[in-house]
């Protein structure tokens, strides 16, 4: 276990490249809100992330770019000004490295990416020793919110694992570079999930927990490699939403969230639950809209209440 001072400093590199990201960030600075010196802050900051400050800033600042390439289509040059490069060259040779395509392409078509989305270190170190940090007992229990929702007919750009239920496993299985692919999906319908297939959809050999991105069933670009897609029919899913929360303590949330809908009886408002018909799914966890997790249900009609 990193010591949480560590941790900590880390942590306050990662949000101040996140708050300056379009400007001018020198390690000098980060050392600054590291509370160290240059050379340890750099040495740190490499030892939990796995990438040196230079490194993790190009890495964002590109990814940064190409979502507004993608979803703006601006002039390449004035991007590439906007995200602290000296020249539309240098920033078109950078943009071509990371993602295998040139701007100018990728404004043309926007394939999807494999966007640089990084994690928050703190987070992480939260859930691999989640205990050791003692959460403050909340005095009231919280609200979750539910309502039915009405999903079209779609397709699903995903990535499966192999044997994974959940989502640390999946993680350990495929790595954590999927979450970027499908942010960067221009179509995408809505942002992307955490998905539990129903038996029906699983392949041999691959896992029940996937990660993936809802499209029109017009879409007919390729898939990433790596990657598929599939459809889905029109279906109905109650979606439990929790209260706003500390992002440290998501862990707790999300198994609140969990103990509600296995408490819930959807027969009361005319449903049941129906994991057979389409994927249940979980929204990433943000702290400022609660955890957000929808399970397929079908409304009960005369004949199907014959038979229970």
């Amino acid at each position: 276990m990193e010591n949480w001072e560590i941790v900590n400093a880390v942590q306050r590199m990662q949000d101040y490249i996140d708050n300056h990201i379009m400007e001018e960030i020198t390690l000098n600075q980060l050392s600054k809100v590291a509370g160290y010196s240059a050379w340890h802050s750099a040495r740190i900051f490499k030892k939990l992330l796995n990438k040196s400050p230079f490194e993790y800033i190009r890495a964002l600042r590109l990814s940064r770019a190409a979502l507004v390439l993608r979803d703006e289509q601006p002039k390449v040059i004035d991007v590439a000004f906007d995200f602290v490069f000296s020249s539309h060259e240098g920033f078109t040779k950078a943009f071509s490295k990371q993602f295998g395509i040139s701007p100018r392409k990728y404004i043309q078509n926007a394939p999807p990416i494999g966007l640089f989305i990084p994690d928050s270190i703190r987070d992480y170190y939260v859930i691999l020793k989640k205990g050791e940090i003692v959460m403050e007992e909340k005095k009231e229990k919280n609200a979750i919110f539910v309502q039915v929702v009405e999903r079209p007919s779609r397709k699903v750009l995903l990535k499966r694992g192999i044997e994974a239920s959940e989502y640390f496993a999946y993680c350990e299985e495929v790595g954590c570079d999927v979450w970027g692919v499908l942010t960067s999906v221009k179509e995408a319908l809505y942002e992307p999930v955490g998905m539990w297939l129903p038996d029906h959809l699983i392949k041999n050999g691959t896992s029940k927990y996937v990660q993936g991105v809802e499209l029109p069933l017009d879409f007919d670009k390729k898939a990433p490699e790596g990657f598929e897609i599939i459809d889905l029919p029109p279906c109905k899913m109650m979606v439990f939403q929790g209260e706003p929360y500390e992002d440290e303590t998501f862990m707790d949330e999300i198994s609140n969230v969990w103990k509600a809908i296995d408490n819930y009886n959807p027969e009361i408002y005319g449903f049941e639950w129906a994991e057979d018909m389409a994927p249940r799914f979980q929204l990433c966890p943000m702290g400022y809209r609660g955890y957000i997790e929808a399970r397929p249900v079908k409304q009960i009609t005369k004949e199907n209440k014959n038979n229970f």
